[in-house]
């Protein structure tokens, strides 16, 4: 079944309805299909442990020592560390006023 745009804004319920049913919906433009309606498949259900391969349990514990932890979280709680710099306001060069930015 071929349709155009117009009748497909007003009769999508049905439309929808018969390509559950199995019918091929065809929506076109000027006569030139566009598009067609399919009824979706069952969701893909995932199986856990895909990436199980990927890692030892020896490696999966030696990543979680406290050692590893502390290196990771050594540049961020250096206290030499730079202070971050407010970022600047706009603002006009002839009232000294702050302007919406765009």
């Amino acid at each position: 079944m071929q349709v155009n745009i117009l009748e497909a804004k007003n009769q999508l319920s049905k439309l929808v309805q018969k390509a559950l049913d199995g019918e091929d919906v065809v929506i076109a433009r000027n006569g030139e299909p566009q598009v067609r309606l399919v009824r979706l498949g069952p969701p893909v259900r995932r199986k856990g442990g895909s990436w199980a391969h990927l890692m030892t349990e020896a490696e999966v514990e030696a990543a979680y020592l406290p050692e590893v932890d502390a290196e990771i979280a050594r540049p961020y709680l250096d206290s030499a560390a730079k202070p971050v710099d407010p970022p600047r306001r706009n603002r006009s060069r002839r009232t000294g006023k702050s302007r919406p930015s765009r």
